[in-house]
């Protein structure tokens, strides 16, 4: 375990996921189930839900049994736990909605196969405590799940006109259709794309202002 990684600290360790290392809006991980079902809130928030679970109780799991895991066998072992917890909120949500379920199709499943997931099992749960890998995919799984419900919102709105289903314009709104098809989510990507990458822009140039200031006088 590195010590940088020790040294950082815990709120650190969860608020970066959310914000400074978006995996959706900073690292663009997970794009297949991002453009897929965020057409509608309640498919955004379900497969954040279901993807945050998943990431929380591998991570979790990874972290404590790290140092049981034969190197060489690392990847298969992550699979396999992550897989197992898929499994579960596979069952979970079509024993809740069948509707949602059939709403979600095969992404539910292809969570197994979601690289932000087997990533911080490699990156991070694979090297840290538990407490600090449950932090950090806290963190990166609610960022995750913030990112598609910000897509979902705008997605349905525009392309529905309606919010979490309740209609929002009355009858005499005309739909952006292309907003719930699959170019409408490139298109909304895009725009949140650039609002964060203008954000991060000005924040370091506040940044780069404040550390000049005391040499200008």
């Amino acid at each position: 375990m590195s010590n940088a990684a020790t040294s950082t600290p815990p709120m650190d360790v969860f608020i970066k996921g959310l914000w400074r290392d978006n995996p959706v809006f900073r690292m663009l991980l997970g794009m297949c189930p991002v453009l897929a079902v965020s057409n509608s809130v309640m498919n955004a928030l379900a497969m954040g839900a279901a993807t945050l679970f998943v990431l929380t109780m591998s991570s979790t799991l990874v972290a404590l049994l790290k140092n049981f895991i034969p190197k060489q066998v690392r990847i298969a072992t992550y699979i396999i736990i992550i897989a197992t917890f898929v499994t579960v909120v596979d069952y979970v949500i079509q024993a809740i909605s069948l509707d949602l379920y059939m709403a979600l199709g095969a992404f539910i499943q292809l969570i197994v196969v979601n690289c932000m997931i087997l990533g911080r099992a490699e990156a991070f749960a694979s090297k840290n405590s538990v407490p600090r890998a449950i932090l950090d995919a806290l963190g990166m799984g609610l960022g995750f799940a913030f990112a598609l419900f910000l897509l979902g919102a705008v997605r349905e709105v525009l392309g529905n006109g309606s919010f979490l289903g309740f209609d929002l314009f009355g009858p005499s709104f005309e739909p952006w259709s292309v907003m719930i098809l699959p170019p409408g989510g490139f298109f909304v990507l895009g725009f949140w794309l650039l609002i964060f990458a203008y954000m991060k822009e000005r924040s370091e140039a506040r940044q780069q202002e404040r550390e000049e200031a005391p040499h200008g006088g």
